[in-house]
């Protein structure tokens, strides 16, 4: 069963390397690992880019602006 990772990072270069390691080094095999960046102004899509061959084909990602994350009122 194939199971889906999802990482949501905004400038999050300082962190962003330890959790990619980190899907990197599970040793389920049967992973996809999908990145959504909020445009990042950081290296956070390089490093992104840096880790895409590393995950064979298992690795999506985008990046765009967003309203990041809001208050729920009501």
């Amino acid at each position: 069963m194939k199971t889906s990772i999802i990482t949501v990072c905004y400038n999050a270069a300082g962190t962003l390397r330890d959790t990619i390691e980190s899907v990197l080094s599970q040793t389920y095999t049967d992973i996809e690992y999908i990145i959504v960046d909020g445009a990042s102004k950081d290296a956070s899509v390089e490093m992104i880019k840096e880790y895409e061959p590393r995950f064979g084909g298992r690795l999506k990602w985008i990046s765009e602006p967003d309203k990041g994350i809001r208050k729920q009122t009501g």
